[in-house]
């Protein structure tokens, strides 16, 4: 690939959040004129399924070349965007409290209809984190269970069961957040694990995901001085590029947390941090509450170190060939599988949500 070419390609690596329920000016320009990779929802975007199904179609119709990533962190329980009349989903715990494999796919196919029904093609789940330390602030009751064994199995019927509606699912959050005592939104956190340890516990799930064929995961922002004293595990090269795509052989997509979590924005300017997480080997950045100015910056800072070679052409075609693939292995998924506003909130949807429910 040539600079030239990047230079109009380099909004593939970032995925943006933006104000509003229509897509701004400013969003239509950034896509037009870097062919932005996605873009994600969060409440201030939500009014109601036909407006969010409108929004969406608006994005997709403004794509220059590939299919943009619709996104949204859409768990259950507290990390949820799209609220009632949406289904309200328990929280991921009850579903490892059951134990049953039916009920998470059930949910997962419920969840991805209604994603699917208003356009979004991208979920941020489910959490493959173990939750081991009672006192972590920020994992809870996302995570399936404190048991490695039940968060890799039925974390995997869930990315099957969203993959298999045309949803790429996203297991997160690499190399392992659930024994955390910080929370990386507030502050950097610190995992004193050796990589045996590791190995043992924190990547079952993930390895069970990528058995699974998850298209996407997402990076913890979490130090681990064991493996890599130097660096963040979002940018560090022996955690994203060593040991989950070479050592975990993972195909798909790496995507950042967050550029705007203080773990790391504390330390490093948005195109700082958006240039160290794709060296590290992170296929895509998300610049979620930036201004519009920072995401800029961001894109034209990975488009500098691509001119410099700080980051190399072998570094760039692999992240956009792998996001090439899932883009369109998502896309043929979806194909033949039409869905209509009428399952939102639908009867049976309820149903499976109840029976979560059931394992508060």
């Amino acid at each position: 690939m040539s600079l030239r070419d990047f230079r109009r390609q380099a909004g593939r690596l970032a995925i943006l959040g933006f104000p509003g329920h229509t897509a701004p000016d400013d969003l239509r320009r950034l896509i037009s004129d870097f062919d932005l990779g996605g873009v994600i929802y969060f409440a201030r975007n939500v009014d109601s399924p036909s407006q969010v199904a409108d929004l969406s179609r608006e994005i997709a119709a403004l794509r220059r070349e590939w299919p943009i990533w619709i996104s949204v962190d859409q768990e259950g329980g507290r990390v949820a965007r799209l609220r009632t009349p949406f289904t309200e989903w328990p929280p991921a715990v009850t579903i490892g409290r059951s134990g049953d494999e039916q009920l998470a796919t059930r949910f997962a196919e419920a969840l991805a209809t209604e994603l699917r029904a208003v356009g979004i093609t991208l979920d941020y789940a489910p959490v493959v984190d173990v939750h081991t330390n009672a006192g972590n602030p920020v994992i809870g009751d996302r995570a399936l269970s404190d048991q490695a064994e039940t968060v890799g199995r039925l974390g995997a019927a869930i990315v099957r069961a969203l993959q298999a509606q045309g949803v790429a699912a996203c297991g997160k959050h690499f190399p392992g957040h659930g024994d955390t005592d910080v929370d990386s939104h507030e502050a950097l956190p610190t995992l004193e694990h050796d990589r045996r340890r590791m190995e043992a516990l924190e990547f079952i799930p993930f390895v069970k995901a990528i058995e699974a064929g998850v298209a996407t995961i997402m990076t913890a922002h979490v130090s681990l001085p064991a493996i890599d004293a130097g660096y963040v595990a979002t940018f560090s090269p022996a955690i994203i590029s060593g040991l989950l795509k070479q050592t975990l052989a993972f195909p798909g997509v790496v995507i950042s947390d967050d550029l705007g979590m203080k773990a790391v924005s504390d330390t490093h300017t948005p195109g700082d941090a958006a240039v160290a997480a794709v060296r590290a080997g992170c296929d895509a950045v998300l610049l979620c509450n930036h201004t519009l100015d920072e995401q800029v910056s961001a894109i034209e800072a990975l488009i500098r170190a691509a001119e410099s070679g700080d980051l190399t052409s072998a570094r760039l075609d692999d992240a956009l060939a792998r996001q090439h693939r899932v883009k369109v292995r998502m896309q043929e998924a979806a194909v033949g599988r039409p869905v209509g506003l009428e399952v939102v909130g639908c009867p049976e949807h309820q149903i499976v949500a109840a029976e979560m429910a059931a394992w508060a």
